[in-house]
């Protein structure tokens, strides 16, 4: 038997709160643990022990309080004749070996209502407008609409996210390319869950793997993702890859210059997270550019923390020279131009100001 020797624990510790995978590093370590995998010498102190115990508290008790909002909401909706649909978060939890481990930062939902038209399909029609309206009514909470896709509360502390489109259409052009897509998918047999008997509506698995693709790549264009995000991809992959449309995913994600995002994703997942690659279909690997990602992603090469309150000149002059860092991930997640990119978004913030964070 292997032992794990030399394990720098806070370091480890501060970098699963980093990469929001606390709970599920510290599954690891307990069934180490109990293997006889870390030796008595070199386990966590006491105080450690109870450090990395809190962390799993707080994020099982934000879990349980956001599973009763979805049920509230979803019990509310469904009294008016609306169907919920969640986005990511709860949804991709059940994938995981311990769902309530796997955090969520907020609620993302999509409502809609179903018609039988005159050859007896079923249309799917948003009513996010329809939804608001009653929030207003019957919770008395206010609705901010200042973002471009969705609008946002809170129900009982917990942040809710309205989804009327799924993308920011005004940030890439090529987004609406992909909305119109994930528009079409929203028409595909949903899957059904019974959270406390009551109904609950995930998208297909051709919808999730787009959504979850674009989603992962513009974070890592604009910003970063995580280790999270990652395990989302390998666990849904490993648990919904034959009920996938493979030819289709790849022919928009080259059609959008996502292909080798999608490779590198896929390439670190069966490398480093151990996905079979029986799970994915043949791809053409290149090593370096892997290897790049996988480093961004645990170490960005544009780390600058974005400054608090500082008014519009400081954060346009930090956006811009973050943007400008990470052109080399926009040539792998976009096929709009740098240029054309710079001034799409700066009129999209100009349309939402609020979208800009201060």
């Amino acid at each position: 038997m292997n032992k794990v020797n030399n394990i720098l624990w806070p370091d480890l510790y501060s970098l699963s709160i980093q990469h929001n995978i606390a709970a599920i590093v510290w599954d690891y370590i307990q069934r180490a643990i109990s293997e006889g995998k870390v030796a008595t010498e070199q386990q966590p102190t006491k105080v450690q022990k109870i450090q990395w115990a809190l962390a799993v508290e707080q994020v099982e008790n934000k879990y349980a309080r956001q599973r009763l909002v979805i049920v509230k909401l979803a019990r509310f909706f469904a009294e008016h004749n609306i169907k919920m649909m969640i986005l990511k978060g709860y949804g991709l939890s059940l994938n995981y070996p311990v769902p309530n481990h796997r955090p969520c930062s907020d609620v993302d939902i999509w409502l809609f209502e179903e018609t039988q038209t005159i050859d007896g399909q079923i249309s799917r029609v948003g009513v996010q407008q329809k939804a608001d309206a009653l929030l207003r009514e019957y919770f008395n909470i206010p609705i901010d609409e200042g973002k471009h896709h969705h609008t946002v509360f809170y129900i009982d502390g917990v942040m809710v996210e309205n989804h009327y489109d799924f993308l920011n259409i005004h940030a890439h052009l090529s987004n609406r390319i992909i909305e119109q897509r994930l528009q079409q998918l929203t028409q595909q047999p949903m899957g059904q869950i019974l959270v406390d008997d009551t109904a609950i509506y995930l998208p297909s698995p051709d919808f999730h793997t787009l959504f979850m693709l674009r989603h992962s790549a513009s974070h890592f264009a604009a910003e970063r993702i995580v280790m999270r995000h990652l395990l989302d991809w390998r666990y849904f992959i490993e648990k919904y890859t034959a009920h996938i449309d493979w030819p289709a995913l790849r022919k928009i994600a080259t059609q959008t210059n996502m292909h080798k995002f999608l490779d590198c994703i896929n390439a670190i997942c069966i490398d480093r997270l151990g996905l079979s690659n029986h799970c994915v279909p043949e791809f053409e690997r290149d090593k370096q550019l892997e290897e790049r990602v996988w480093n961004e992603i645990l170490h960005p090469e544009f780390a600058q923390p974005q400054p608090k309150n500082a008014g519009y000149i400081k954060s346009w002059n930090f956006m811009f020279r973050r943007w400008w860092a990470n052109r080399w991930k926009h040539r792998i997640v976009y096929n709009e131009s740098l240029a054309k990119t710079f001034f799409v978004q700066v009129w999209s913030h100009l349309l939402k100001p609020n979208s800009l964070k201060l």
